[in-house]
Order: C-alpha cells, then sequence, then structure tokens
C-alpha cells in the first residue's frame, strides 16, 4: 500500500514538473522560435557567402499580368493562390536561390504544358489572374494571348535534335502562333516578334531524352527565357 502511495506521490511530482517547463512558443505556421532564428541564421550565412542573393539575378518568366517585376515583387503576398488555380499545372513558385524577395512569387515552369492563357478552361481569361487577391497578376484592358508576351523562345542549335540531322520538329508542330519556321534543312528557328513565351515548344522538346545528341546539356535546346535576356543561340 505504502509503495503504491509513493508511485502515486512520485507521478504527481512528475506531472508538475512537465507542467512547470516552459513550452516552445509557437509562431506563424507552427514554427518554434528556435525553428525561425535557426533559419535566419543559416539564410544571413548563404547570403555572407555568396550562395543566394536578396534579390534575383535576372527576370523570371512570370504568369500573364506579371510582367511587372516590381509590381509582382511589391504586392505579391506568396500565398500560391495562382499556383494551385492553374489548370496546366505550369506556374510555380520561385525558389530561394532565385533571390529573398524573390522566393515563392510565381514563376512558369514549361516542363510538362504550356500556357494558353486558360482559353480552353475560362474562355481566355486566365485564372491565376483571377485568383490573385492583390493584383499582383494584373493584366491590362484588352490584353489576350498575342498581345501579352511572357518571355520568347530561344534555341540552342549545339543541343537541338534537328541541328544533329536527327529530323526532330516537334516544337514547330507544337507551336500554336507560327511563331517558328524551319529552314531548307528543316532545322527550326523562332520569329522573335511573334512569340508569346507560351512554352508549347518547351514542353514537347525531346532533346534532353538524347543525351548521347546533345551532351553536356541541362536544360531543353528550346526554352521559354525573360525578355531582354541574351542566353540561347538562334
Amino acid at each position: 500500500m505504502g509503495e503504491r502511495q509513493n508511485g502515486e506521490e512520485r507521478s504527481e511530482e512528475r506531472k508538475k514538473a512537465a507542467n512547470g517547463r516552459a513550452k516552445p512558443e509557437r509562431l506563424y505556421g507552427g514554427m518554434t522560435r528556435r525553428t525561425l532564428c535557426t533559419g535566419v541564421v543559416g539564410v544571413a550565412a548563404l547570403l555572407g557567402i555568396g550562395a543566394i542573393n536578396v534579390v534575383p539575378k535576372e527576370n523570371m518568366v512570370r504568369p500573364p499580368g506579371g510582367q511587372d517585376e516590381e509590381q509582382v515583387i511589391g504586392a505579391c503576398i506568396r500565398c500560391e493562390k495562382c499556383v494551385e488555380s492553374c489548370p496546366r499545372g505550369v506556374i510555380a513558385p520561385a525558389h530561394v536561390e532565385d533571390g529573398i524577395l524573390a522566393m515563392r512569387t510565381p514563376t512558369m515552369d514549361f516542363a510538362d504544358d504550356w500556357c494558353d492563357f486558360c482559353m480552353q478552361e475560362n474562355g481566355g481569361i486566365p485564372l491565376c489572374v483571377e485568383a490573385c487577391p492583390t493584383q499582383a497578376l494584373k493584366l491590362p484592358a484588352g490584353a489576350d494571348p498575342e498581345t501579352s508576351v511572357l518571355g520568347v523562345a530561344k534555341i540552342r542549335k549545339d543541343w537541338c535534335l534537328a541541328y544533329a540531322a536527327a529530323g526532330c520538329k516537334f516544337c514547330y508542330d507544337a507551336c500554336p502562333y507560327d511563331a517558328i519556321y524551319l529552314d531548307d534543312d528543316q532545322c527550326p528557328h523562332i520569329i522573335e516578334d511573334r512569340c508569346n513565351g507560351c512554352g508549347a515548344c518547351e514542353a514537347v522538346c525531346v532533346s534532353l531524352k538524347n543525351g548521347s545528341i546533345s551532351h553536356g546539356a541541362n536544360e531543353r535546346a528550346v526554352t521559354v527565357k525573360p525578355l531582354g535576356e541574351k542566353g540561347g543561340a538562334q
């Protein structure tokens, strides 16, 4: 009987001790203050060694209505509603490597599909623009897929299968705006003033699946680049 009573007393003492301990303060999203401080210290260290930047090193390809970079960075609240609303899954949040200020802002990812301004899904009114609560994505009046330029396609000839005489013309067949033509050797070229950066050509490019031809390639032979970027050989 005495042993049982002593055991109960010890149990009560342990409960009191546990209740008396300071519990970690939970911040936004269930994050503890310690976790937050650790993350801040880590980011500061990466900034110090130049591994990441505060602002993006270069412009990014943005969704429809996001071509004003300052507007996107300043107005975006990183809610990712545009990402969730995209029926084709071509919008993705930017990573910390893209710059601290740009992190989790919307960028375009044409790995598997392209942007047609939700023509099939919403009559040509981009659902990402409709979903944005702060007008970080905002189209001017009368905007349409042909006048709203997201970026411009660029071709790396040394990675392109057509230039290796492999007979590929997927990008030419996929382009909905006649912004690609084939020369006499059946090699593709971009007509830049017709290209709106929809990503149809990038989505169908199969160059990375043929490593023996496009040796050393780290991206597809045709990719959409931000306006004003010189990358990509024509």
